[in-house]
């Protein structure tokens, strides 16, 4: 029998180098074009006349850290991009001045992490950031003049977990923690927050109930709402009455994205992502801009950008089987033109689909997962191979977080190089309603680690895995879950591949960042509580650390030096603790880097690694190191002989 021809290694500097753009945006008045895209192998801020895109320019000159995340001042003057040190997540506030190119920080402290807490688009000139520098622990309310720079102090935030400010920039509510695990709302009334709360939530709905945002006259706030209902539904709340309106709801998925009105703040669209994203128009107008661009454009489509008229949209769309691109669209001439796509290199490389599919848990509550095989393996693309594979399961971090259909370079790599790949939303992960969310509540390594041991076991059922090469890999909770999977269930899985991990979720809530405490009784609540007998027990009881002489099948580490939230102990104990009794363990430290690696030079290199680590034990194939390892920052503190 002819053996079909091997598929081509996609390189992984493809996959998880720069690409060529991203984050691609359209100015509020319509002129400007903004984008990230490597100055000098680094991200930076870049810039060009949207009425002709190719006289860019770079407006931003990064050296080291890549830009991350940026916006538009609301009166199209300036860029804003926040930047830490090595990952420390002290986020501070920087502007680029379009006009002289000029670029500033605006909020020059040290040891402090910047949270805008308001934009308005009547007062172009102002925003509201949030500042600790004065205590770690609360952020107070500032009014930021974008034009000078000058801070005026408008709250302190002693005690509050956060502000809600309407379009005027006056703060409207006031959120603070209360001991049911839950959010306290009070109204913010001519500057002084009022006695009692209009609104409350219990731990139940925690995670599921939030402000929204405010229309710009401020008459109707916005709620995503789960209370009285398991999903989260969107409703409006009119402020002078407070009468409520069930805008959207789904009784599949939580409302969480819309589309509002760039001028009005008016939502005029939402989606559902159960399975997969699916756009539903409140709007006639808006809902005939949508189908239209579904007719259009292959894939999942998401509108990054609107002028202040409406009438030229950004538009992602997502086509799964290629790489993202980021469309301009007129609305008024219904013209559509390509802005970029991400990564051009990879039009033509052998990716894979993705297949979403619902695993029955063995309580019966239905996982929504996602299923990636290689490009050989399942020519019909049934998402079955026609035999057996090395699987990875991929386990995402949060726990409160989510996995979703759409382009994922980590599926497109391990699939390319010959394994099937498994993500599975786990009870506890967000996004399902609050049920969901509250079956993982003091499960961590238990019912929400069973639920990845039977996802392997459907996977080895139906013919997609071996059993005897599976890994398991993720970062945050899913290096705590890889860590979990080999000490509590040594012999599930044939290696594991852990990042920035906590392994001792004792020391890992003694050690949250100063600015999480606030909420620490919902970590207390889901997790465990530390301040008590039975808390502590069963932290001490979940925590890998404790069950290290247990693993078996070998491991590998990377983390971040500067982790502000899983700390570099974290790693170094549970490496100590292999090492006591002589269990091989391989741990790859990034000084400069913190939770996850945001330089590429630094996550290719440790993906270099896991490349070589998964075809020893799971028999894949390799793309040569070459010399990545040497232009990183990665140094070996343990090595496996």
């Amino acid at each position: 029998m002819t053996q079909p021809p091997e598929v081509p290694l996609i390189e992984r500097a493809k996959l998880f180098g720069n690409p060529q753009k991203a984050q691609g945006k359209i100015s509020p008045d319509g002129r400007w074009l903004s984008w990230l895209a490597p100055r000098d192998g680094v991200l930076n801020l870049w810039l060009a006349p949207a009425s002709d895109p190719s006289d860019a320019r770079p407006m931003t000159a990064e050296k080291a850290r890549p830009i991350g995340q940026y916006l538009w001042a609301p009166d199209s003057s300036a860029l804003l991009y926040v930047q830490d040190k090595a990952g420390d997540e002290n986020f501070l506030l920087y502007r680029v001045d379009i006009a002289s190119g000029a670029d500033a920080c605006l909020t020059p402290f040290e040891n402090t992490r910047v949270v805008i807490v308001g934009t308005s688009v009547t007062k172009r000139g102002e925003i509201l950031v949030g500042l600790n520098n004065r205590d770690p622990q609360w952020h107070d309310v500032n009014r930021l003049d974008l034009a000078t720079g000058e801070l005026t102090e408008v709250m302190r935030g002693d005690g509050y977990a956060g502000f809600l400010a309407d379009d005027s920039l006056a703060l409207r509510i006031a959120l603070v923690p209360n001991a049911e695990g839950g959010m306290d709302f009070f109204r913010v009334e001519q500057g002084k927050v009022t006695a009692e709360p209009f609104a409350a939530t219990t731990l139940e709905d925690a995670l599921t109930t939030q402000p929204a945002g405010f229309t710009t006259d401020g008459a109707t706030l916005y709620w995503v709402d789960s209370r009285g209902r398991d999903t989260a539904a969107l409703i409006a709340e009119d402020m002078a009455s407070g009468a409520r309106e069930v805008i959207a709801e789904d009784a599949r998925a939580d409302i969480l994205r819309v589309l509002a009105h760039p001028l009005t703040g008016r939502v005029e669209a939402y989606s559902v992502n159960y399975l997969t994203r699916e756009w539903v128009a409140l709007d006639a107008a808006i809902g005939a801009t949508l189908d239209r661009l579904k007719a259009l454009l292959k894939g999942d489509i998401e509108i990054t950008s609107r002028t202040d008229d409406d009438r030229r949209w950004t538009v992602a769309v997502d086509p799964v089987v290629g790489p993202p691109a980021v469309y301009l669209y007129d609305r008024n001439k219904d013209e559509l033109d390509l802005f970029y796509v991400s990564r051009p290199e990879l039009e033509h490389a052998p990716l894979v689909p993705m297949h979403a599919v619902e695993i029955p848990a063995r309580d019966g509550l239905a996982l929504v997962s996602y299923l990636s095989l290689p490009y050989m393996a399942d020519v019909k693309r049934t998402g079955i191979p026609d035999a057996p594979l090395p699987m990875v399961l991929l386990v995402h971090g949060g726990p409160w977080a989510r996995d979703q259909h759409g382009y994922n370079p980590y599926h497109q790599w391990l699939a390319n190089r010959g394994y099937a790949v498994l993500a599975v939303n786990f009870r506890g992960s967000t996004g399902f309603g609050k049920s969901f969310i509250a079956a993982g509540d003091l499960e961590w390594g238990a019912k929400m680690h069973e639920d990845l041991i039977d996802a392997v076991e459907w996977a080895v059922e139906r013919g997609i895995a071996r059993r005897d090469r599976i890994a398991i890999m993720g970062g945050s909770y899913g290096g705590y879950a890889t860590l979990a999977g080999l000490a509590f269930t040594p012999e599930v899985f044939a290696c594991g591949v852990d990042i920035v991990g906590p392994s001792n979720l004792e020391t890992l809530l003694q050690t949250i960042p100063p600015y999480w405490k606030p909420v620490v009784q919902q970590f207390h609540r889901r997790m465990g509580n530390p301040e008590t007998p039975e808390g502590l027990a069963l932290l001490k009881e979940r925590s890998p650390l404790h069950k290290a002489d247990r693993i078996r099948r070998p491991l590998l580490i990377g983390q971040g030096a500067n982790d502000p939230r899983v700390k570099q102990a974290e790693s170094d104990q549970i490496v100590a603790a292999m090492r006591e009794r002589s269990i091989p363990v391989t741990y790859v430290l990034f000084p400069d880097e913190g939770h996850g690696f945001a330089r590429p030079e630094n996550n290719i290199a440790f993906n270099a690694i896991t490349e070589e680590f998964l075809a020893a034990n799971l028999g894949g194939r390799c793309e040569p190191a070459g010399d990545t390892l040497a232009a990183s920052t990665a140094q070996f503190l343990a090595k496996a002989q």
